[in-house]
């Protein structure tokens, strides 16, 4: 298996119009590179030019207008140290601070993350639990999209050719309780199975929740059956308990297993980490 990329050319943008104006179906785009140039590397992508949109102004940072904001290339390392993610989206935080090691938390970005969409990262799982909006850019103009409707599949989302990703807004979840937690491989740090919950509450009542799972199935999903479980009940024991029964069966159709980690255990485990999750997130 080579270990060196084929030949490329490469140019860096100077801004958003720029970017997409070099954009087409040949075309990557670079931003951490943490995701893609393993990839080159390994000859699972070969394009023929590489648009680098790290030194665009317009993609980094963090804004709290309202809702929370993030640039396409700011680091997972910066969400997780912002306090205005932390106090507007804490389980966000959490996430991103539990990506991969310091080198990818300090040099990956949360727009690269979604675009590449692999299933075992974990931003993905809390911005379909948090219903993320997801904001597109090409030289046609900019859309909009879900983070529900963004990821469809194992590496594959509603990013079309020419389009680029320049940021992810979030609304102000400050008023809920929520938590992400995370069952990982040893060695890479990649979820095995995330778990976001993210509770609206009324004394011990439960007035809303919206959960997804990451890691264990080909793309963050929705579990619609567990949040039914939740809402207008105690939480208690035997609600966590039935919540994380319906959880196995909400991914039983999308789950994800290997010789070492098969589906089986993955799905009881997502049971498991949803139990934790709320847990968490009550505490």
């Amino acid at each position: 298996m080579s270990l060196f990329p084929n030949q490329f050319d490469y140019a860096r943008a100077t801004s958003v119009d720029d970017a997409v104006q070099q954009l087409n179906f040949d075309t990557k785009v670079l931003a951490g590179g943490h995701s893609l140039i393993p990839a080159l590397k390994l000859r699972l992508s070969f394009p023929e030019k590489l648009v680098d949109i790290g030194q665009i102004p317009e993609l980094k940072g963090i804004s709290a207008n309202g809702s929370l904001r993030i640039g396409a290339t700011t680091t997972h390392a910066e969400i997780a140290a912002s306090s205005d993610v932390q106090a507007m989206c804490a389980a966000l935080a959490s996430a991103c601070g539990q990506v991969g090691d310091p080198a990818v938390r300090n040099f990956g970005t949360l727009g690269g993350n979604v675009a590449h969409a692999d299933p075992a990262s974990d931003p993905p799982t809390v911005l379909v639990a948090c219903d993320a909006t997801i904001h597109l850019q090409s030289t046609s103009g900019s859309r909009s999209v879900k983070a529900t409707d963004f990821f469809i599949d194992l590496f594959t989302t509603e990013l079309m050719d020419g389009e680029l990703v320049t940021a992810v807004e979030i609304p102000n979840m400050s008023g809920y309780k929520m938590a992400y937690a995370k069952l990982h491989h040893p060695a890479s740090r990649y979820a095995l199975v995330g778990v976001c919950v993210v509770l609206g509450m009324d004394a011990n009542m439960c007035s809303s929740a919206s959960i997804a799972v990451g890691g264990a199935t080909v793309n963050a999903v929705k579990c619609h059956s567990a949040e039914a479980v939740l809402v207008g009940k105690e939480i208690n024991n035997d609600t966590i308990n039935a919540a994380a029964e319906a959880v196995m069966s909400d991914i039983s159709d999308r789950v994800l297993g290997d010789a070492i980690y098969p589906e089986d255990y993955r799905q009881a485990m997502a049971g498991v980490y949803l139990k934790r999750a709320v847990k968490a997130a009550l505490a």
